[in-house]
This record gives structure tokens, sequence and C-alpha cells, in this order.
């Protein structure tokens, strides 16, 4: 049945078995063929997503980046920077039903768009603490303002580290010139499709699902507000995510899928 599980498909030509077509080949009941599949750790019914990066630079970059992880330098703050772009003000069309016992929150599929905002971040690699700042807009304007509010809010005799990604309003001309002129400020980009390895992410995903999947907003201002109450608070007990992996147990781990692709002939 393993065996089965693994190599072939069902009869009815679908990508995966499931409890019921598998019993009825085996001879199994489906009680016998989950607890079977269990047992063996196998989730036919599940999938997972990657992509690998054809950055040709990728490797340097992830011992750079992890590095900074690991091993940051001393006098310097290692921040993770990112812009979640695009966050719209949404509002239900009815008012959100609360948590009863036995009854989940409830929210109308249908609402109405109120306008977006942009959050640029930077979370502190060490400490968890994140500065940001609000835009309607996400240009390369916008990015120079918030380098300055970093500028002015980490202490002026500490490197700022900043890890990001390849966005094109990172590299502007007057970006660029900006940080000539802050030579204190070193910047480390992440490998094209690579943003797994930016923390501030992980933070972006908190910050969704704790505050915007389940909010309701009649403006922008009334978003902008809601998500400054939010970091605040986040600030007030900041929890750093740890990173744990060295490189070259992520490189590793990446060269085995590139094996198991080149095995499946693709």
């Amino acid at each position: 049945m393993i065996v089965k599980t693994l190599e072939t498909a069902p009869p009815d030509g679908g990508t995966h078995w499931s409890t019921r077509q598998m019993a009825a080949v085996s001879g199994l009941n489906q009680t016998a063929v989950s607890r079977i599949w269990r047992a063996c750790s196998l989730q036919p019914h599940r999938v997972e997503h990657f992509k690998l990066s054809k950055d040709p630079l990728f490797v340097e970059k992830v011992k750079d980046i992890v590095g900074l992880y690991l091993d940051p330098p001393e006098r310097a703050v290692v921040l993770c920077v990112d812009e979640k772009s695009q966050i719209q003000a949404l509002d239900r069309s009815a008012p959100i039903l609360p948590l009863l016992p036995g009854t989940p929150a409830r929210m109308t599929h249908d609402y109405k768009r109120n306008g977006t905002s942009s959050l640029f971040a930077a979370l502190n690699a060490t400490t968890g603490q994140v500065i940001r700042s609000l835009h309607s807009r996400h240009r390369a304007i916008e990015f120079k303002q918030f380098l300055v509010k970093i500028d002015k809010e980490v202490p002026a005799d500490l490197e700022v580290h900043l890890i990001l990604d390849n966005y094109s309003t990172h590299k502007t001309p007057a970006i660029k010139r900006w940080l000539a002129a802050h030579p204190r400020f070193v910047l480390h980009f992440t490998p094209t499709s690579g943003s797994w390895i930016n923390l501030v992410e992980r933070f972006f995903g908190e910050l969704t699902a704790r505050k915007l999947r389940r909010s309701a907003h009649r403006s922008v201002k009334e978003l902008n507000a809601d998500v400054e109450d939010w970091i605040g608070n986040w600030n007030e007990d900041p929890k750093p995510y740890v990173w744990v992996k060295t490189a070259d147990q992520i490189l590793e781990k990446l060269t085995g899928y590139c094996n198991a692709i080149n095995a499946s002939g693709h």
C-alpha cells in the first residue's frame, strides 16, 4: 500500500490518493489506511510550494545575510527592511459577528474598498523592535524619507546594516546619492526570489494574521491609525525572530531539492 501511495496514481486519474480510494483497492477500511499513512508520515492531500532562485550570486548573498543574523557586527544594528504595499482599507458590508461558543467569528464575503496605504518597516534583527512609516505610495522618494527616519532613530555611533530586496526603488540614483552621503549605511540585498531570508516578512505575516485579516476600516486614516497602534503595542514587548540555520545547512537542503528535481526528469 505504501508503494502504491508513493508511486502510482488513483484509478480515477487524479493527482493523489484519498483514503476511500486506497481502501477500495487495498481491501482495508478507511480507518486502517489513515492509521498507516499517519504512521509513515504520508499526507497525500497536502502539497507545499517552493521557488528556486536563479540569482547567480545566490550562495554569496545567503552566506552574507545569514552571517549577519548569526554573528552580527559589533557597534552596528542590523535592520530587515521592506515595504508592505497596497494595504487595503476594507469595510465589510455588514458588521463582523463576534466569536461565540461553538461558532467562529464571521464576516461578510463582500466589502467596500476605501483606499490603500503602504507600510515601510525596519525590523531590528536583535531586539525585534520595528521602525515604521506609512505612506500613500511606495516610490523612491518615500523610501528615501524612510531612510532619513532610520538615520534619525538609530544612534549616530552605530553602523546600519540594511537587509532588503532588489526592488527598483532601492537602487535609484537619488537613493545611491543619499547612501554615498551617509556611509554608515551598508546594504545587503537578498537573492532574487529569496524574500524568505528577510525576517521582516515574518513580521508582515504576523501583522496580517493578527490585525489586518479580520479588521474593517472605513478610511485610510482609520487603517493607518490601527496599524500604528498595533505596531506601537508590538514595540512595547517586542519578540525577535531567532535565526537558527547556518548558511551551509540551508544550501545543503536546497541541494537536496535540486537533486530531487533532476531525478524527476524535469
